[in-house]
Protein backbone atom coordinates (compact mmCIF):
# COMPACT_ATOMS: atom_id res chain seq x y z
CA UNK A 1 0.00 0.00 0.00
CA UNK A 2 1.34 3.69 -0.97
CA UNK A 3 1.95 5.93 1.94
CA UNK A 4 -0.03 9.43 1.10
CA UNK A 5 2.12 12.10 0.12
CA UNK A 6 2.61 15.16 1.88
CA UNK A 7 -0.05 17.46 2.55
CA UNK A 8 -0.95 20.66 0.64
CA UNK A 9 -0.24 23.92 2.76
CA UNK A 10 -3.74 24.31 3.05
CA UNK A 11 -4.73 21.21 4.15
CA UNK A 12 -1.73 22.01 6.49
CA UNK A 13 -3.42 25.07 8.09
CA UNK A 14 -6.75 23.56 8.36
CA UNK A 15 -4.97 20.48 10.26
CA UNK A 16 -3.30 23.21 12.53
CA UNK A 17 -6.94 25.41 12.91
CA UNK A 18 -8.68 22.06 13.86
CA UNK A 19 -6.21 20.69 16.71
CA UNK A 20 -7.15 24.41 18.74
CA UNK A 21 -10.39 23.60 18.39
CA UNK A 22 -10.19 21.94 22.44
CA UNK A 23 -8.77 24.80 23.35
CA UNK A 24 -12.34 25.79 23.01
CA UNK A 25 -14.82 26.02 25.66
CA UNK A 26 -18.48 26.58 25.91
CA UNK A 27 -19.10 30.35 27.20
CA UNK A 28 -15.72 31.81 26.38
CA UNK A 29 -14.56 35.16 25.18
CA UNK A 30 -12.16 34.76 22.11
CA UNK A 31 -10.01 36.99 20.27
CA UNK A 32 -10.52 35.81 16.69
CA UNK A 33 -7.47 36.34 14.58
CA UNK A 34 -7.23 37.20 10.98
CA UNK A 35 -6.11 34.97 7.73
CA UNK A 36 -6.21 31.59 5.68
CA UNK A 37 -5.03 29.68 8.68
CA UNK A 38 -7.36 31.17 10.98
CA UNK A 39 -10.42 30.90 8.54
CA UNK A 40 -10.30 27.37 9.26
CA UNK A 41 -10.87 27.82 12.69
CA UNK A 42 -14.13 29.75 12.17
CA UNK A 43 -15.66 27.35 10.03
CA UNK A 44 -14.79 24.52 12.80
CA UNK A 45 -15.96 27.01 15.86
CA UNK A 46 -19.49 26.85 14.00
CA UNK A 47 -19.52 23.56 12.56
CA UNK A 48 -19.76 22.42 16.15
CA UNK A 49 -22.64 24.70 16.99
CA UNK A 50 -20.12 26.16 20.06
CA UNK A 51 -21.37 28.81 22.13
CA UNK A 52 -18.38 31.72 22.09
CA UNK A 53 -18.53 35.19 21.35
CA UNK A 54 -15.18 36.84 19.81
CA UNK A 55 -13.32 39.90 19.09
CA UNK A 56 -12.23 39.65 15.52
CA UNK A 57 -9.04 41.16 14.72
CA UNK A 58 -9.94 42.14 10.94
CA UNK A 59 -13.38 43.71 8.92
CA UNK A 60 -12.37 40.37 7.03
CA UNK A 61 -13.03 38.48 10.29
CA UNK A 62 -16.04 40.22 11.30
CA UNK A 63 -18.07 39.63 7.86
CA UNK A 64 -17.26 36.08 7.92
CA UNK A 65 -18.40 35.79 11.89
CA UNK A 66 -21.46 37.37 10.95
CA UNK A 67 -21.75 34.87 7.30
CA UNK A 68 -21.01 32.16 10.02
CA UNK A 69 -23.27 32.86 13.31
CA UNK A 70 -20.02 33.30 15.50
CA UNK A 71 -21.30 35.91 17.84
CA UNK A 72 -19.01 39.12 17.93
CA UNK A 73 -17.90 41.44 20.64
CA UNK A 74 -16.23 44.89 21.11
CA UNK A 75 -12.81 45.56 22.86
CA UNK A 76 -15.75 48.02 25.31
CA UNK A 77 -17.69 45.17 25.75
CA UNK A 78 -15.35 43.42 28.00
CA UNK A 79 -12.19 43.30 30.03
CA UNK A 80 -10.23 40.23 29.41
CA UNK A 81 -10.50 37.41 26.88
CA UNK A 82 -10.13 34.47 27.59
CA UNK A 83 -8.19 32.89 25.06
CA UNK A 84 -6.79 34.67 21.68
CA UNK A 85 -6.21 32.24 18.46
CA UNK A 86 -4.50 33.71 15.54
CA UNK A 87 -1.89 32.94 12.59
CA UNK A 88 1.68 34.01 12.34
CA UNK A 89 3.97 34.88 8.74
CA UNK A 90 7.00 33.75 11.15
CA UNK A 91 7.70 32.21 14.93
CA UNK A 92 10.85 31.82 16.14
CA UNK A 93 12.00 29.21 18.39
CA UNK A 94 11.08 31.58 21.70
CA UNK A 95 7.72 32.02 20.11
CA UNK A 96 8.33 35.58 19.07
CA UNK A 97 6.15 36.02 16.04
CA UNK A 98 5.77 38.31 13.13
CA UNK A 99 2.53 39.14 11.66
CA UNK A 100 0.76 41.20 9.81
CA UNK A 101 1.15 39.98 6.35
CA UNK A 102 -2.81 40.22 6.19
CA UNK A 103 -2.40 43.68 7.24
CA UNK A 104 -4.38 43.14 10.61
CA UNK A 105 -1.11 43.78 13.09
CA UNK A 106 -2.68 46.60 14.98
CA UNK A 107 -6.34 44.90 15.84
CA UNK A 108 -4.52 41.64 16.44
CA UNK A 109 -1.50 42.73 18.98
CA UNK A 110 -4.36 44.43 20.55
CA UNK A 111 -6.66 41.52 21.21
CA UNK A 112 -3.42 39.41 21.87
CA UNK A 113 -2.62 41.60 25.17
CA UNK A 114 -6.11 41.41 26.08
CA UNK A 115 -6.10 37.74 26.75
CA UNK A 116 -5.18 35.24 28.65
CA UNK A 117 -3.92 33.23 26.56
CA UNK A 118 -2.46 33.53 23.08
CA UNK A 119 -2.27 30.86 20.64
CA UNK A 120 -0.64 30.60 17.25
CA UNK A 121 -1.64 28.25 14.74
CA UNK A 122 0.42 27.86 11.56
CA UNK A 123 2.26 25.48 9.19
CA UNK A 124 5.77 23.88 10.75
CA UNK A 125 7.72 26.23 8.06
CA UNK A 126 6.51 29.18 10.15
CA UNK A 127 9.52 28.27 12.40
CA UNK A 128 12.49 30.11 11.85
CA UNK A 129 15.97 30.56 13.55
CA UNK A 130 15.34 34.19 12.72
CA UNK A 131 12.64 36.41 12.08
CA UNK A 132 12.47 39.41 8.90
CA UNK A 133 15.30 37.78 6.59
CA UNK A 134 13.02 35.36 4.47
CA UNK A 135 9.99 37.24 5.51
CA UNK A 136 9.74 40.79 5.78
CA UNK A 137 8.34 42.77 9.20
CA UNK A 138 5.31 44.95 8.34
CA UNK A 139 5.29 47.87 10.19
CA UNK A 140 1.80 50.46 10.45
CA UNK A 141 2.77 53.98 9.59
CA UNK A 142 0.09 57.04 9.34
CA UNK A 143 0.22 58.13 5.93
CA UNK A 144 2.01 61.63 6.46
CA UNK A 145 4.63 59.77 8.21
CA UNK A 146 5.68 56.84 5.57
CA UNK A 147 8.38 58.32 3.64
CA UNK A 148 10.54 59.70 7.15
CA UNK A 149 9.97 56.39 9.02
CA UNK A 150 11.37 54.38 5.77
CA UNK A 151 13.80 56.36 5.81
CA UNK A 152 14.69 55.92 9.56
CA UNK A 153 14.96 52.11 8.88
CA UNK A 154 17.03 52.05 5.56
CA UNK A 155 19.31 54.51 7.70
CA UNK A 156 19.14 50.79 10.16
CA UNK A 157 19.62 48.33 7.71
CA UNK A 158 16.33 47.54 6.80
CA UNK A 159 15.16 47.01 2.83
CA UNK A 160 12.15 48.64 2.90
CA UNK A 161 9.08 48.65 0.44
CA UNK A 162 5.84 49.89 0.17
CA UNK A 163 2.96 47.44 0.22
CA UNK A 164 1.03 48.48 -2.70
CA UNK A 165 -2.48 46.28 -3.93
CA UNK A 166 0.33 44.01 -6.70
CA UNK A 167 0.89 47.15 -9.36
CA UNK A 168 -2.21 48.88 -7.63
CA UNK A 169 -3.16 51.35 -5.00
CA UNK A 170 -0.69 51.69 -2.19
CA UNK A 171 -2.73 49.23 0.76
CA UNK A 172 -4.58 50.51 3.39
CA UNK A 173 -5.30 49.21 6.34
CA UNK A 174 -8.44 48.54 8.42
CA UNK A 175 -7.61 51.58 10.66
CA UNK A 176 -6.79 54.27 7.35
CA UNK A 177 -2.88 53.58 7.56
CA UNK A 178 0.07 52.57 5.40
CA UNK A 179 2.20 49.41 5.70
CA UNK A 180 6.16 49.08 4.89
CA UNK A 181 7.74 45.73 4.79
CA UNK A 182 10.99 45.90 6.36
CA UNK A 183 13.70 42.95 5.54
CA UNK A 184 16.94 42.40 6.90
CA UNK A 185 19.53 40.26 6.08
CA UNK A 186 20.41 37.84 8.48
CA UNK A 187 17.22 38.45 10.15
CA UNK A 188 16.70 40.37 13.27
CA UNK A 189 19.34 39.84 16.17
CA UNK A 190 17.37 41.50 19.32
CA UNK A 191 13.36 41.23 18.59
CA UNK A 192 13.01 42.93 21.79
CA UNK A 193 14.96 45.61 21.42
CA UNK A 194 14.11 46.40 17.45
CA UNK A 195 10.44 46.34 18.62
CA UNK A 196 11.38 49.10 21.33
CA UNK A 197 13.03 51.52 18.46
CA UNK A 198 11.19 50.71 15.76
CA UNK A 199 7.61 51.70 17.94
CA UNK A 200 9.63 54.71 19.14
CA UNK A 201 9.95 56.33 15.56
CA UNK A 202 7.41 58.90 14.96
CA UNK A 203 4.29 58.24 13.21
CA UNK A 204 4.55 54.57 13.45
CA UNK A 205 1.55 52.79 14.86
CA UNK A 206 2.79 49.24 15.34
CA UNK A 207 5.03 46.88 14.67
CA UNK A 208 4.55 43.27 13.53
CA UNK A 209 6.62 42.26 16.32
CA UNK A 210 4.96 40.35 18.63
CA UNK A 211 7.15 39.97 22.35
CA UNK A 212 6.15 37.69 25.32
CA UNK A 213 2.81 37.38 23.90
CA UNK A 214 2.53 33.70 22.70
CA UNK A 215 1.85 31.12 25.26
CA UNK A 216 1.68 28.60 22.88
CA UNK A 217 2.22 27.39 19.10
CA UNK A 218 0.13 24.62 16.96
CA UNK A 219 2.28 23.48 14.07
CA UNK A 220 1.47 21.12 11.49
CA UNK A 221 3.87 19.55 9.31
CA UNK A 222 3.45 17.98 6.16
CA UNK A 223 1.69 15.01 7.08
CA UNK A 224 -0.53 17.01 9.02
CA UNK A 225 0.67 15.70 12.17
CA UNK A 226 0.93 19.02 14.67
CA UNK A 227 3.26 19.85 17.47
CA UNK A 228 2.66 21.81 20.36
CA UNK A 229 5.65 24.68 21.47
CA UNK A 230 5.18 26.49 24.63
CA UNK A 231 8.12 29.34 25.09
CA UNK A 232 11.15 28.28 28.11
CA UNK A 233 10.01 29.70 31.18
CA UNK A 234 6.57 30.77 30.70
Amino acid sequence: MTAAGPLTIDERKRAAALAALPLIQEGMQLGLGTGSTVAHLLEGIAERGLDVAGVPTSEATEARCRQLGIRLLQPSDTERLDLAIDGADQLDHALTATKGGGGALLREKVVAAMSDRFVVIATSDKLVDRLGDSFPLPIEVVPFATAPVARRLRDRGYEVELRTAGEGPVVVTDNGNHLLDARVAGGIEDPAVEELWITALPGVVECGLFVDLVDQALLADQRGRVTSLEPDGR
